[in-house]
């Protein structure tokens, strides 16, 4: 199993932080292209958010050393459960926003089964993936190779990038044939195919929780941001992006 060096995307993904003035988002990086559209629509008629994408867990782990942040989306419970009991989190404010699904996509436009992955891949294919031990979707994948009975024959297969983003630009530059996304990034990005859907049994429930931070500078618009999310123009997009949106 080997680890990548960033990619230039992943800098992409990571957004400069905004003056005191802008609220400032915290989001896994799946949920870019879905984000954007409704950060776009929002800043429309109010001032605007800026939003920093990364791992949840890469995150995590800068608000816990106190990164100025109002807002916290993460793609495990997990890492919001961690934040949480740092302290960061307002009180009352965490719940439940997003689902997704855990998708195999190919650069070539083929139908693949879990199982046949050893064969398809050979002595030199790569399985690109985010970080296995700490990034959400590495982590599911992870799980699903397991409970599948494959991790042992494919984890020396397996190229991890920093983020699940990362790991899709991977399979859509063709330098990995295969890699393990969200069936949102899958929809997001034209030069990948999902190849075989993941059985929901094989890995945890990929939930999106969200939380207001006590961190940041602008507590009054990052609520307002927060309560537009749950509105249904955004629950509108993310839908049209693949995401399942919590009740």
């Amino acid at each position: 199993m080997r680890a990548l060096p960033l990619l230039a995307l992943t800098t992409v993904l990571m957004s400069p932080l905004a003056a005191a003035a802008d609220p400032v988002i915290f989001a896994a990086a799946s949920m870019k292209t879905a984000l954007d559209e409704i950060a776009q629509g929002w800043g429309e008629t109010h001032d605007p958010v800026t939003i920093s994408y990364a791992g949840s867990s890469k995150l995590a782990r800068q608000i816990e050393a106190g990164a100025p942040a109002d807002m916290f989306i993460s793609a495990s419970t997990d890492w919001m459960d961690e934040v949480e009991t740092s302290g960061a989190t307002i009180a009352g404010t965490r719940h439940d926003l997003l689902g997704n699904a855990l998708v195999l996509v190919a650069h070539d436009d083929v139908q693949t089964a879990p199982a046949d992955l050893p064969k398809a891949l050979g002595q030199d294919g790569f399985l690109a993936m985010a970080l296995v031990d700490s990034v959400p979707a590495g982590v599911y994948g992870k799980q699903a190779l397991t409970h599948l009975g494959l991790w042992d024959q494919l984890s020396a297969h397996v190229a991890q990038a920093d983020n699940v983003r990362a790991a899709l630009a991977l399979v859509a530059t063709g330098e990995s044939p295969y890699g393990i996304v969200y069936a949102t990034d899958a929809h997001a990005e034209p030069h990948v195919h999902i190849a075989a859907t993941f059985p929901e049994d094989s890995h945890d429930a990929i939930t999106y929780p969200v939380a207001l931070l006590n961190t940041g500078a602008d507590a009054a618009g990052a609520k307002a941001f927060l309560a537009y999310l749950t509105t249904p123009a955004a629950k509108k997009i993310f839908a049209a992006q693949g995401f399942t949106v919590k009740p």
